[in-house]
């Protein structure tokens, strides 16, 4: 049986200085996706490509380390988009499949920076899990996405802006 959930988040920053220079921030692709995400847990593969290893989290007691591929483009001159292009994962024993999704959009306005970003999830149920039921574990993984995602948004607000106005000064 397979098993999905999903969860995405917006977010809206405010840029009080330096608003205008938000589309040129955004080209630093390798800048500012080292700075929304974990850059320790995070590879630059070239040329828009990266490499995530999603903190780990446990499940009904097995620990999951789910590792994707991400892709970076830039577009209209503001806007900054990834989404996933590859996953695996680690540590739910053997599944038949398993599908992360990732579409996430940061754009540089006049007040600052907008964003959306979905996270969703395709698994087959994992033999160990077996015997528990397919509604209980889907609330859990919703929970789970919904609390990776907080979590970015949380990173983002404080560590994006962070960055942004380091850019600004030394460049």
């Amino acid at each position: 049986m397979s098993l999905a959930f999903n969860a995405r988040q917006k977010i809206d920053l405010p840029v009080k200085e330096n608003f205008q220079r938000l589309p040129d921030y955004l080209l630093q692709q390798e800048r500012v996706v080292g700075a929304m995400l974990d850059s320790k847990k995070l590879d630059y593969l070239g040329e828009g490509n990266f490499r995530y290893r999603v903190t780990s989290f446990k499940v009904f007691q097995l620990e999951v380390n789910p590792v994707v591929s991400i892709a970076v483009k830039n577009s209209e001159g503001n806007k900054l988009q990834m989404h996933a292009t590859d996953s695996e994962l680690d540590g739910l024993g053997l599944v038949d499949d398993f599908e992360l999704m990732l579409d996430a959009t940061l754009i540089a306005t006049e007040t600052g920076l907008n964003g959306e970003a979905f996270l969703g999830v395709s698994v087959s149920q994992p033999p160990l899990l077996r015997l528990i039921p397919p509604k209980i574990l889907e609330s859990t993984g919703q929970s789970i996405l919904n609390g990776i995602l907080l979590g970015i948004k949380a990173r983002v607000g404080k560590q994006l802006i962070s960055d942004f106005e380091d850019w600004c000064k030394y460049e």
